[in-house]
């Protein structure tokens, strides 16, 4: 057997990368993540025997907690770790591998500001059951469960009335100023999951994207939908009216606004993905054609 080794991914591992993700997906339940552009590849780790990836782990940061919010909230680092099949339960391959990734965290922890503490968190399918055994004996506790939520186009959608004195636009942030507000409107009703500057950025990169908010009469933001194309499918992110503005009907015409949007540019599917203890949230959904596709479950330690 070849001697192990662990390092950073390169270029020249794109061909092994191929190999090892077909592998690994062939099932169809691993959450796997792609290795991004090259000023990505410090936080992506990789295990070869020979030429052959055995195993590979990437960290990045998740969610930056404002300073202004409040202490409970949590700074969120996220790591996907992954092993060949028939590997799952090789300990010692998993080990190298997590080591690096949590040193790493570790480092990138330190950049974050001081005023909140952080979790390193992990997710997979419900069904990865080896991994959510690796991570809980190391002391990893459950954070959440999500389930990610499908709804076919081709099926009619219903027409949802906006409340009298509100209006819908469709809103570009092409300005930081724009990006800051939307990004402060998102923060008071997500106060321990806020989106942030890159992930907003790296959502507005995305074919079709844009965001419709429902406006009242002064220009007041009251509620908010994101929208955009991966593949073949289209994607809903972030949907959320304030709380002032709630049980008025605004989340279902947003809702009904962005499945239009993305019918009417000939996408077949629709996504989104919910925490399976949102009642409210689920029932909207579900309400509006999406069905469970999958559950993935989460879990987190505190950095120190």
């Amino acid at each position: 057997m070849s001697e192990m080794v662990i390092r950073n991914f390169e270029q020249a591992d794109m061909p092994a990368l191929g190999e090892f993700y077909n592998a690994v997906t062939s099932s169809g339940q691993a959450i796997f993540w792609w290795v991004g552009e090259e000023a990505n590849w410090v936080n992506v780790f990789c295990a070869f025997e020979g030429k052959q990836m055995v195993a590979k782990g990437q960290v990045e940061v998740f969610n930056i907690i404002p300073e202004a919010n409040a202490p409970e909230c949590k700074h969120k680092l996220f790591i996907n770790l992954k092993a060949a099949p028939g590997r799952e339960e090789d300990t010692a391959l998993l080990d190298g591998v997590y080591s690096l990734l949590l040193a790493r965290a570790c480092e990138m922890k330190i950049t974050l500001p001081d005023s909140h503490s952080t979790l390193l968190c992990v997710g997979n399918y419900a069904a990865e059951t080896g991994y959510h055994r690796y991570f809980q004996e190391r002391g990893y506790r459950p954070l959440h469960n999500l389930y990610s939520m499908e709804r076919d186009l081709s099926e009619p959608i219903a027409e949802q009335a906006l409340a009298e004195g509100l209006n819908c636009i469709h809103w570009s942030m092409e300005t930081r100023e724009e990006q800051d507000l939307y990004l402060k409107l998102e923060s008071e009703v997500w106060p321990d999951a806020p989106l942030g500057v890159e992930r907003l950025a790296e959502y507005r990169e995305h074919p079709l994207w844009t965001a419709m908010i429902a406006r009242d009469a002064a220009g007041t933001v009251v509620g908010s939908v994101m929208v955009w194309q991966e593949d073949e499918g289209g994607v809903i992110e972030d949907v959320f009216v304030r709380e002032a503005w709630r049980r008025r009907g605004i989340a279902s015409f947003l809702l009904a606004e962005a499945l239009k949007y993305l019918q009417g540019h000939g996408l077949g599917t629709a996504s989104l993905v919910a925490r399976t203890d949102n009642d409210s949230a689920l029932t909207l959904y579900t309400s509006a054609g999406f069905q469970t596709a999958s559950e993935e479950a989460r879990y987190y330690v505190e950095l120190k």
